[in-house]
This record gives structure tokens, sequence and C-alpha cells, in this order.
């Protein structure tokens, strides 16, 4: 009798994060009958929050954020795949990457996930409400804050949202954050940045301000009171028939110069395996088959997901499915910063945003802000985070 096999995965709690883990694992069993995936999920905030460490002591393969990498390279939780996965099928994901997305679980020479979910802070409209109102889509600063000012706009405010947004900001003013050891961004850029982003957040109901995106395109669906998002992590699950009440439509972002569009910061997920995990060869099996551009372009895709292969993103059906999400935002996809993924970097990621989220809700001196900002960023590269 053939020894049984199983497996078991941790991933997030939405439609997008835990219905195509579900779906692949369930083929791949079927493929292999003597393998057995079973899935497990946790809040979008335990996602961010809870040490890949602590996970990979009781999961064999993980879902996870890319600025992990360099916390997974220094404490070694997760395997490097480039020594379980083909250099030939890894060269096709390297030249397939949604922008960044494969860049960015590379660290310190190696691979510790594969991308299966490319992301980015994109814009997103109710078509419907916007032709009510005899509106077009935004595409300055200033019209966006006409629409902000008719109380139809929000954007997600929870720390970790606004801290990235807050990197938005100054990646489009023509400065990429965290570049030096000991500031976050120069004065210029910060308290320029800060008072553009005040001004728009001054428009919007508060009750944003405990919104991640998934509660804002909630919002926007179950409610025919936000017309506008200007920029929040895409979700082309909200774009599909069927799935929300209102079919969102999903866009790049507003220009603030009046030549080059927003450059939000990339997010996405990547599938890990725990080095903890007894069985590296068959969970790499399994990784190799949900990132394959056949699976990416169908099952995954059609049980929710939103894949990470170019082909995928490029494919006419999943384009027809999704009111042309993915070919609507992929150029916002494509030039995406790339934030810090240093070993301490979540420490930082996980308490500056609260500085620049108090900022915008009650305000403060934009030097005092920023000042504390650096502080957080200088604490981050002492840290030795386990």
């Amino acid at each position: 009798m053939e020894n049984i096999i199983n497996l078991r995965g941790i991933t997030w709690n939405h439609s997008r994060g835990l219905l195509p883990m579900v779906a692949t694992a369930q083929r791949f069993s079927e493929l292999y009958p003597n393998v057995n995936i079973t899935w497990e999920k946790r809040s979008l905030q335990q996602f961010a929050d809870f040490s890949i460490q602590e996970l990979a002591e009781q999961f064999d393969l993980l879902v996870i954020d890319h600025p992990w990498a360099g916390f997974a390279a220094k404490t070694k939780s997760i395997v490097p795949l480039d020594f379980y996965l083909p250099s030939d099928y890894l060269a096709d994901q390297e030249r397939h990457s949604v922008g960044h997305s494969y860049e960015s679980y590379f660290y310190d020479e190696h691979l510790w996930a594969l991308p299966i979910d490319a992301a980015t802070p994109v814009a997103s409209s109710r078509p419907d409400l916007l032709q009510e109102k005899g509106l077009a889509l935004p595409k300055s600063f200033e019209d966006l804050l006409d629409i902000a000012n008719q109380g139809l706009v929000a954007f997600a405010g929870i720390p970790i949202d606004v801290l990235m947004n807050f990197y938005t900001i100054c990646c489009s003013l023509g400065e990429d954050p965290c570049q030096s050891d000991d500031e976050v961004v120069s004065k210029e850029t910060g308290i320029r940045a800060l008072q553009m982003y005040r001004e728009l957040a001054s428009k919007i109901d508060r009750a944003n301000f405990n919104r991640n995106p998934i509660q804002v395109y909630e919002a926007m669906t179950l409610t025919d009171e936000i017309a506008y998002c200007p920029f929040a992590y895409g979700y082309s699950n909200y774009s599909r028939n069927g799935y929300a009440r209102k079919a969102l439509h999903f866009h790049d972002m507003i220009s603030i110069d009046g030549q080059t569009n927003l450059r939000s910061t990339l997010g996405g997920t990547g599938l890990a395996i725990s080095s903890k995990c007894e069985e590296l060869d068959v969970a790499a099996k399994y990784v190799e088959f949900v990132c394959a551009p056949a699976c990416q372009s169908t099952l995954f895709f059609e049980n929710g997901g939103q894949p990470a292969h170019l082909t995928a993103w490029k494919n006419e059906e999943v384009n027809r499915q999704s009111q042309n999400y993915f070919l609507n935002t992929l150029p916002a996809l494509q030039r995406a910063f790339l934030r810090p993924r240093y070993h301490g970097s979540m420490y930082f990621q996980d308490h500056a945003g609260d500085v620049v989220r108090n900022y915008l809700m009650d305000g403060c001196n934009e030097s005092k802000v920023l000042s504390s900002m650096n502080e957080l960023y200088q604490k981050s590269k002492t840290l030795v985070l386990s």
C-alpha cells in the first residue's frame, strides 16, 4: 500500500487567499492520490503581522508577504526554492514576472517563495455612480480633490495601508523611500507628501481609517456612497460578475505631475515551504504546479485567485471575466515600488504606519512626523528579530 503524505498549509482569510489554494490542493491530490494537502486560514492583519518563523513550526506550506524575505534569509525558517525547483522553470517564472513580483522573494542570493498572487494599489470606481453624478474618472490630484469634496472618495486608512500610500506619494514625487541608512525620505519630499496626503484625508469619511482594502471594497459595493478609490491594493474578485452586489472597475491611477501616473507599493503573495517540512520534494512539486502558467490562467484564477504569472494577466478569457482588471492595472504593477525587505523591516512597517495615520487623523508638525519615522527606521536597522 502506498504511503500517504499529508501536508498542511496556512493562507489568509479571503476568497482570493483561500479558495484557489483549496482548489489547487484538491486537483493535485487527484493527480497524486497519495498526497493530501489541507489549507487553513488566518486574518489579513495576522497575515501582515504574524511571524513566519512561528507559522513554519506548524505548517509545511505558507502563503507569505514578500517583506518577510530578509527575515526568512536570516532565520532559515523556510527553504530556498532554488534548491528544489528546476532552473529552467525558475527562469520562466522570472521572465514572466508581473513587475518586481519574482524579485521581491529573492534575497541574499536565494529565492524564498514563488509569487502566486500579484497586487499593488490601483484605482477603482463605481462607473454607475460616476455616470449618475456626471463625473469622469479623475486624471490629476486636483480632479481627485474635486470628487473628494463631494464626499465620493475613500481609501484604506489602517496603519499598514496608510504607510504604503505614503510611499506611493513619495515615489510619485520622485523619491523612493528607505534608500539611505538614516532617513526614510528627505525632509522636502516627506513634508510635501504628508501635506498632500492630509489634504485628501481631510475630505474622506473617518470610518475609512478603520478599513483595510477589502473593507473599502465592501463599502463601495454594499452601499452607493463611494464612487472612487484612488489607491488600494487591487482585488480582482470585486470586478467579477456575481461576487459583490455591484461590480467595481479597476484602473491605473492619477498623475501628480501630468506626465506619469502614481507609482504604488508592490504587494501580492508568495508560496513558501517550511524548513520543518518532511516531504520537501512533494511540497516543491505542488509549488511548481500552482505557479505554472496553465494553472495560474485557469484553475487558480477561476477559483478566486489573482495570478502572478504574466501570461495569466494577458489572457483574454481571464480579462473577459474580470472587466479587464488585469490589462487595465498591469501598467501600475509593472512600475510598482519594491519596498524594503531587510531583516528588521517588519518592525518599521508595523510601527511607522501608526505615526502617519495619527498625523492624517489629528494633524501634527510634519517635521516631527518625519523625525519619529526616522527614529523607528534607524532602530529597525539595528534589531535582531526572532
